[in-house]
């Protein structure tokens, strides 16, 4: 066998070699994309959509790591629960005690403290819209098989699309109530002659005084319900009852 013959020979079996490792690798590589995909897909059966309410676990460092580069889309729903704490949920606690209605005979002294709490909730409606825009924009980019897009799906629409709307709820019904506390506080103001306070008991001197706050106190009232109403609804999207 001549030299030009040997080396042709030894390429071609080079060739061959390298086509086999570089086909034992692609399957490799294929299998441990499946085995990821596989287990986030159990997490997300088992530990998000089989549990009752809003459940979004934080994943052992061993089950991240069994995600491989699917734990980046897990990241967007975290991503959006941990913002939506942060700039929502822990100032939505301070725009409710500053607006929290005591009694009817501290509206007009309170009436910088409610438009406070209404320019607040305007902030919150903000960074909820936000924190929604990024999650959506995020998960827009994923690219996903068909049997992870469908259970990821369902759990993003859990986690973080029902969340969001069922919270946008609450603030139509707390702008009414802040709007019409502010409105009983200026006509209680503007009507304070007619008006006898103590401590928290009010006493109407003028009959037409009183029966226009009686109608706008029973308005504030009926808004009231529906806070309680989107509240309700709230705690049984997170509990799940």
């Amino acid at each position: 066998m001549t030299t030009t013959t040997r080396s042709r020979f030894s390429s071609a079996w080079l060739c061959l070699a390298f086509g086999l490792m570089l086909s034992m690798l692609l399957v490799a590589c294929g299998n441990k994309e499946a085995e990821q995909r596989t287990a986030f897909i159990t997490y997300l059966q088992t530990r998000v959509l089989d549990k009752p309410g809003l459940r979004v676990p934080t994943p052992t460092a061993e089950e991240k790591a069994s995600f491989g580069d699917y734990a980046q889309h897990y990241a967007v729903i975290t991503d959006f629960n941990e913002g939506m704490n942060k700039s929502v949920s822990q100032p939505m606690t301070q725009v409710m005690a500053k607006g929290a209605l005591r009694s009817l005979a501290d509206l007009p002294a309170r009436r910088d403290d409610l438009k406070a709490a209404k320019e607040g909730l305007g902030g919150l409606r903000s960074a909820l819209d936000q924190q929604l825009a990024k999650a959506d924009a995020a998960r827009a980019q994923l690219k996903q098989p068909d049997d992870l897009k469908q259970v990821y799906g369902k759990a993003y629409e859990k986690t973080v699309t029902t969340p969001a709307a069922t919270f946008k709820e609450v603030f139509p019904a707390l702008d009414a109530v802040f709007d019409s506390a502010l409105a009983i506080g200026d006509f209680m103001e503007k009507n304070k002659s007619k008006l006898q306070v103590s401590g928290a008991s009010l006493t109407v001197t003028d009959p037409a005084v009183r029966a226009e706050l009686d109608k706008m106190v029973q308005q504030l009232g009926r808004q009231s319900a529906a806070i309680n109403t989107a509240q309700d609804k709230m705690r049984a999207m997170l509990r799940g009852s």
